[in-house]
């Protein structure tokens, strides 16, 4: 699996933050502490589908670095023109 670009993006103060994500398909574990919240969190925004998608692979669930990247980038530009 080639390497998920850093995503990178500017807060409304102006502040440029950059995350970093593994080379392999995360875990809702991996979500919950990307986060920082508790993993049925992960659960219920899947459920409401409000958060990253995810898809199955048989009874698990996984997550693509470089869609939850693209989440977050949306998620971020989306805070920012709030503001604005």
């Amino acid at each position: 699996m080639r390497s998920p670009p850093t995503p990178a993006a500017e807060t409304a103060e102006g502040v440029r933050v950059s995350i970093t994500l593994p080379e392999r398909y995360l875990t809702p574990d991996d979500i919950a502490a990307l986060f920082g919240v508790p993993v049925e969190t992960v659960y219920q925004w899947r459920k409401k589908r409000t958060g990253p998608p995810g898809f199955r692979v048989g009874k698990h669930l996984r997550y693509c670095p470089d869609i939850v990247h693209s989440w977050i980038t949306a998620q971020m530009q989306a805070d920012i023109s709030q503001t604005v």
